[in-house]
């Protein structure tokens, strides 16, 4: 008999099945640093470099060059850092966000970004048809036809295998080093352009803009900015080989080796070709036409077909990668129906995602013009650089035991890269910048409340705790003791069985939400440990799924009141400490309840004492609330201190604010202050308007003024909860069910701390 195991969660980062169908694993050069140079050595290079180097000259052209280069170069570093930090799986970005910030994050940036790559297809087989009509022009009028040819033999080559992909490259490559050995053997060909032997080659440029052959003038103007944004793209390729992450031998290995090879071999040819197009033609030639590498190389046919090349490769590579990304997407279910996209061949080959990627493609090339999305594209590619950058500024930033790359980056290079892909952006089209985000933050929102699986061990948690940790130091630095002003109820709820939870928790819920937590101390005997964890693991899952905050401990303790007051004192030092015992009466415990009452004093905790009505499940009706206020010090407007009835007016404030928001009530809420003269009444009445001033309390709540006697609970409106202070209690814990049975409601008596303060 087999039992079939489930795969893990991370085997899917892991990409082992894909392994396990006997997928070829590709090396660096195979698989990243040829599919990295052929997506940067691209179109911009044959036809808008020399473009730029008459708009900003030689020096203005490297500052554009090395600038575009800086912040693709902090990217590419950043991207070799992390990969050598983490088991990247299939999906590159998409893979090195998600094991960060999680699948909502890594969603958001992923699924724009395979859609910007399968439209980047169609602009590469746009720009192959381009080159094609320049140098069959009678073509023209079969351009679609051109197109469809073009992307079904990307479509065959990629059908074929992977590997056929790369290999077919490698001629590519060959093709456009061809083409650069012929542009610069175009400076003995030519013997140099005339214009340069009058020293007319320009160190900075002019900037006149973009020419316009039909009316012979500049009618656009020109920048150093608008040339950085016409050269920005060409560099742009740095994530061709990592998103073939999937399919790599060794990623920790290849993607650092692959990436920053390709980066430094095509930053060194683009400042190469600077000095080669300065000293091919004059500044003039250059800024009115595109074509100077192309006319004067010494043959002219090789750079024609790199130009192609280029174009074709790109396009290509884009195929191959793009699917892999929503092979990705697809295993975590990212998009409705996307699990389809999951499965692969024999080979390794995701055909159901490469299926759907022809389709998006072939309806892209219907379009026939994606002028309109193509920055929109760019800003994504820019997006998610950006990101990649964050993902090791977070990382690095909170210096957890678990990052420990192989590639260490000063913080600096993900600083500097990602600011320089957002000001980038926004140098770009900064109205276009402000859509893509939007677009962005529209899938996490969408993902949000899909609720994915979440990644195990993404950064996020160690984040939050060290921001935790930091605001924890920055409070005890201004302030040692925790300040009456910052006060929330953090409950403490001693219990023998998870059922007195459950009777009470309509209270603590009415209590803890939203800014409150509970910790539920268990206490057990002889052998229930197991059984008592189990359920406290269920009930505090049930808690937080209310949106509470809680969690629990178990004790081992036979006497009730000790294992309370060691728990208190051990519970002392936290800063997250409970700062309120809640206790649910029971008979058998009241001579324990002085004990916890004394240690409370002693450790600055208040207490509160939940007596339900033997007759009602939790608190029954939810209208009306009762507040009991006890002796009011003479000097409490000067000292700002109520006695002990803080806690009982901020609860019940707390518990009325709930009501409210459930739709149920209160439908009132009073104020009692018991006083033992009547003739004093004029006096106590100007005295609680003026607490009601200072404790902002609602003037929907009233005041009620009665004369203290043995009749006085009668004289009480009716309340579905009564909240008193230890005061009523005469000193005697017996007495609590005494006046819950006269109240004939739940009751929940309290005694302050030196934290609570409804004043302030």
């Amino acid at each position: 008999m087999s039992t079939e195991v489930p795969p893990s969660f991370w085997s899917k980062w892991f990409n082992r099945s894909n392994e396990d169908k006997g997928q070829k694993k590709f090396g660096t050069f195979q698989g990243v640093f040829t599919p990295t140079v052929l997506t940067i050595l691209g179109v911009i290079m044959y036809l808008r470099l020399p473009w730029i180097v008459g708009q900003a000259g030689v020096f203005g052209a490297l500052a554009i060059v090395l600038l575009a280069v800086a912040i693709t170069g902090c990217t590419a570093l950043s991207m070799s850092s992390i990969t050598t930090n983490i088991r990247i799986g299939a999906g590159g970005a998409f893979s090195i966000i998600s094991q960060s910030l999680g699948l909502e994050m890594g969603g958001s940036i992923g699924v724009p970004l395979y859609f910007s790559q399968a439209f980047a297809i169609a602009m590469y087989v746009f720009g192959f048809r381009e080159g094609w009509l320049s140098i069959f022009p009678a073509h023209a009028d079969y351009a679609l036809l051109i197109d469809f040819i073009t992307f079904l033999l990307v479509i065959g080559i990629a059908a074929i295998s992977t590997s056929f992909a790369f290999r077919i490259q490698y001629v590519m490559m060959a093709i456009i080093a061809g083409s650069i050995v012929s542009i610069c053997l175009g400076l003995v060909y030519n013997g140099m352009d005339s214009g340069h032997a009058s020293g007319t080659m320009e160190v900075f440029g002019p900037y006149p803009g973009e020419f316009n052959s039909k009316t012979g003038i500049f009618d656009k103007p020109g920048s150093f900015w608008i040339a950085f944004a016409v050269f920005f793209p060409a560099v742009t390729g740095v994530m061709a080989g990592a998103n073939m992450s999937g399919d790599l031998a060794n990623p920790r290995k290849n993607i650092p080796q692959g990436t920053l090879s390709a980066v430094v071999l095509t930053a060194l040819i683009y400042i190469g070709m600077i000095f080669i197009a300065a000293l091919l033609a004059s500044p003039e030639a250059m800024q009115k036409n595109y074509n100077v590498f192309l006319d004067y190389s010494a043959w002219k046919p090789i750079v024609v077909a790199g130009l192609l090349g280029a174009t074709f490769s790109s396009a290509l590579g884009s195929f191959v990668g793009a699917p892999r990304i929503l092979l990705a997407l697809g295993q975590f279910n990212i998009l409705p129906g996307s699990e389809h996209f999951k499965d692969v061949d024999k080979r390794g080959e995701p055909v159901k995602a490469m299926a759907f990627t022809a389709i998006v493609v072939a309806f892209s090339l219907l379009l026939r013009d994606l002028n309109a999305i193509a920055p929109l594209i760019t800003m994504f590619f820019m997006i998610t650089y950006a990101m990649i950058n964050v993902v090791v500024l977070i990382e690095q930033s909170l210096g957890l035991p678990s990052f420990r790359p192989t590639l260490r980056v000063p913080i600096i290079i993900p600083l500097l890269g990602s600011l320089g892909c957002f000001f980038v952006m926004f140098i770009i089209n900064s109205t276009v910048s402000f859509i893509s985000l939007g677009i962005v933050i529209a899938f996490y929102i969408m993902l949000l409340r899909k609720e994915l699986s979440h990644t195990k061990g993404d950064a996020r948690s160690g984040l939050f705790t060290a921001l935790a940790e930091w605001s924890t130091k920055k409070s005890n630095e201004l302030s040692p003791k925790k300040e009456q002003r910052a006060w929330q109820p953090e409950l403490l709820i001693p219990v023998t069985s998870a059922n007195e939870v459950r009777g009470s928790f309509p209270l603590l819920e009415a209590i803890a939400r939203p800014k409150g937590s509970i910790k539920i101390l268990g206490m057990h005997a002889d052998n229930s440990r197991k059984g008592m964890r189990n359920e406290l693991e269920n009930l505090v899952k049930s808690i937080n799924e209310a949106e509470i905050s809680a969690s629990y401990s178990i004790v081992d303790g036979y006497n009730y009141g000790l294992a309370v007051s060691i728990s208190m004192q051990a519970l002392g030092t936290a800063f997250f400490r409970p700062n309120t015992i809640l206790l649910r009466h029971n008979n058998t415990q009241e001579n324990h309840y002085q004990a916890i009452i004394d240690n409370s004093i002693h450790n600055d905790w208040a207490v509160t004492i939940f007596v339900p009505t033997p007759d009602i499940i939790g608190l029954g009706m939810t209208n009306t609330l009762n507040i009991w206020l006890g002796e009011i010090p003479n000097q409490w407007e000067s000292q700002l201190e109520l006695g002990d009835n803080d806690l009982a007016v901020l609860i019940g404030l707390i518990i009325r604010k709930n009501w409210s928001k459930s739709g149920s009530g209160p439908s009132q809420v009073t104020i009692i202050k018991p006083i033992k003269t009547i003739q004093n009444k004029s006096f106590v009445n100007k005295n609680l308007k003026r607490i009601k001033e200072f404790a902002r309390i609602p003037n929907d709540v009233k005041f009620e003024i009665i004369e203290q006697t043995e009749n006085m609970w009668d004289e009480a409106p009716r309340a579905d909860l009564n909240i008193l202070s230890f005061e009523f209690l005469d000193n005697e814990f017996s007495n609590m069910e005494k006046i819950m049975e006269t109240l004939r409601t739940p009751c929940l008596f309290t005694m302050d701390s030196s934290n609570e303060n409804a004043l302030i």
